[in-house]
């Protein structure tokens, strides 16, 4: 019997680590098109800047909280900028700036975003 308490101890004790232990996945180029997709027509234009692509590209901002997250999002912005026609690449270099949003790359096609930490 006292066995079986010990097992039983020691299985409890592992559940509780894995429930305890963050979920780790990069954001994905779903949630990062969903995010910029209210900017996509001033990306080609310019003019107004839409509330809503602000709100989307701080909430990216806020939800790419590890170097993988960042990474990703990287390169999906990369991505859409080599394969959204139209795209004005000086300002979509200065969107984020335009949104009040530090990002430490150049959001271009040839951006390396191996280096985004």
């Amino acid at each position: 019997m006292g066995g079986s308490i010990f097992v039983v101890m020691k299985l409890v004790i592992w559940l509780l680590l894995v429930v305890a232990m963050p979920l780790s996945h990069a954001l994905t180029c779903g949630q990062v098109a969903t995010g910029i997709k209210p900017c996509i027509n001033y990306l080609k234009t310019g003019g107004a800047l839409p509330p809503q692509c602000c709100d989307g590209i701080r909430s990216l901002n806020n939800e790419a909280k590890t170097t993988v997250d960042r990474k990703a999002v990287c390169n999906c912005l990369k991505s859409a900028a080599k394969s959204i026609t139209g795209i004005n690449l000086n300002i979509a270099a200065g969107l984020p700036g335009k949104c009040g949003v530090n990002v430490p790359y150049k959001i271009s096609p040839s951006t390396d975003c191996n280096n985004v930490q």
